[in-house]
């Protein structure tokens, strides 16, 4: 950054808060929101109120009134988020990121503070957990939205909540279900995911894939390594052949005698020929400061358990560390069959984006610096934050414009956008032989090559070992 670009600066971020000026009815907390703005833009310490207001020349009860007292619509602020994401960075390849994160805080006074796992620190902790909707298009990424986690402890003692201001509408729900609910907000603002991701805290709620389902939302799901589900679909009987002598019929559809009742993935990772059958396939994910980081990875068709019976084919990835065999992710993902493989794992290790997010929000804007005993005010900081941190993407996008590169992944039209996907290294015959050979998704891909997915162009980085970059296509949903 020159000269010339810092003196951008002000005049964009006039500009940019300008957007918002309908979410207030008075110009007194249009200011504030420029004084809070600019206090998280800063290069203070800390950016709770006090440091924030003095560093502005203002009191800091000024601020504490903006946030707790002051009239204006803090929902409509969110939407605002909302409405210019949909607006200047739509793309064909988005990526919905569902993630938590902890907010260390001592004392119990805080809105929602309690013993609980922070992943800030690694452990149990006393600490507020927030769930936060991200978004990744190309090079570009955000926080959406955000909602406080209320423990059911809070949520069975109404006069504490009474105390921290918190709505009474608001209360004990599991976390993907407030996922859910920021999905539904965002949605109803005009945001598209053309994927979503979220880690296996989120994915072992077999309930919430089958809302993202009902709904026609793709996604790629980690999930733990007790999840359960069959490699092949198991026979079922779907009428009674002999009525009992009393008491009601068995329900229908049911499994039939003797068939297999659904495994843990681990376990089919372990023991299922039609998994052995399939090859492992190396990826280069990224390069670290420690080298690059490559992971190996297989695919399968995979029916969900629901109701004790098999849901239509899904898909069931899994993918472990070449360094380190022992390290073994499970996914699932609700994608058409002929999805290749690399797209899959694309969607998967996006991941990173979301605690990219995190951090940045935390080290240079101060998400978790919030000194605050009620709820609105603890709402309202988080939306101010995530308006700061879309500032911040803003301009650091036009600024470095978007990379070039042939590692591009295209939308489900087939056009090629922005955003690097996984490489494949040495990659031999992706089909297994046997009868199983036709039910992997990896043959499914390259059979159809010549129509579904884009050329593949050979470079002078390939290497002696004959490494390729692949460019995968995203497909239309069957």
């Amino acid at each position: 950054m020159d000269a010339k670009h810092i003196r951008q600066l002000g005049p964009k971020l006039a500009a940019y808060l300008r957007e918002f000026d309908d979410c207030f009815g008075r110009i007194e907390p249009q200011r504030h929101l420029r004084t809070y703005v600019c206090g998280q833009l800063s290069n203070l310490h800390r950016k709770s109120i006090e440091p924030i207001a003095d560093a502005a020349g203002i009191k800091p009860r000024d601020l504490q009134h903006f946030l707790a007292l002051h009239q204006w619509d803090e929902d409509a602020m969110s939407d605002t988020i909302a409405h210019i994401v949909a607006r200047d960075h739509a793309h064909p390849c988005s990526i919905g990121l569902l993630d938590e994160t902890g907010h260390p805080k001592k004392g119990d006074k805080t809105p929602g503070v309690q013993r609980q796992w922070c992943g800030n620190t690694g452990k149990k902790d006393n600490c507020v957990v927030t769930v936060h909707l991200g978004y990744a298009a190309g090079d570009f990424h955000c926080l959406l939205d955000a909602e406080l986690f209320l423990p059911q402890s809070w949520a069975e003692d109404r006069q504490r909540c009474d105390r921290a201001r918190i709505p009474e509408q608001m209360t004990h729900r599991p976390k993907w279900r407030i996922a859910l609910e920021l999905l539904e907000r965002t949605v109803a603002n005009g945001v598209r995911f053309e994927w979503l991701t979220f880690d296996e805290g989120y994915g072992q709620a077999p309930a919430f894939l089958f809302e993202l389902d009902r709904r026609g939302q793709r996604y790629v799901a980690e999930v733990p390594c007790t999840f359960t589900g069959w490699l092949r679909k198991p026979d079922l009987l779907h009428k009674n052949h002999h009525r009992p002598r009393g008491g009601r019929p068995r329900k229908v559809p049911r499994l039939k005698a003797k068939s297999p009742s659904a495994s843990h993935v681990k376990n089919l990772l372990r023991h299922s020929p039609i998994l052995r059958a399939i090859p492992w396939e190396s990826f280069h994910v990224k390069d670290t400061d420690k080298g690059p980081m490559v992971w190996e990875a297989k695919a399968a068709p995979f029916h969900l358990k629901s109701d004790g019976l098999p849901t239509r084919p899904h898909w069931l990835i899994l993918a472990r560390n070449r360094l380190n065999p022992d390290e073994v992710k499970y996914f699932v993902s609700n994608a058409p069959r002929s999805t290749p493989l690399e797209v899959l794992l694309h969607v998967a290790f996006t991941r990173w984006r979301v605690e990219r997010c995190f951090q940045d929000e935390k080290d240079k804007l101060g998400l978790s610096h919030f000194e605050v005993r009620n709820y609105l005010s603890l709402r309202r900081h988080w939306i101010i934050t995530a308006v700061s941190h879309l500032f911040l993407a803003k301009v650091q996008q036009q600024w470095r414009g978007e990379k070039t590169g042939t590692d591009r992944l295209p939308a489900s039209s087939g056009r090629v956008g922005p955003g690097p996907i996984l490489v494949a290294m040495g990659r031999g015959e992706r089909s297994p032989s046997g009868t199983h050979g036709r039910d992997h998704p990896a043959s499914t891909a390259t059979q159809r090559a010549g129509t579904q997915m884009p050329q593949t162009h050979q470079t002078a980085a390939a290497g002696r070992n004959g490494n390729r970059p692949i460019e995968a296509q995203m497909l239309h949903s069957v």
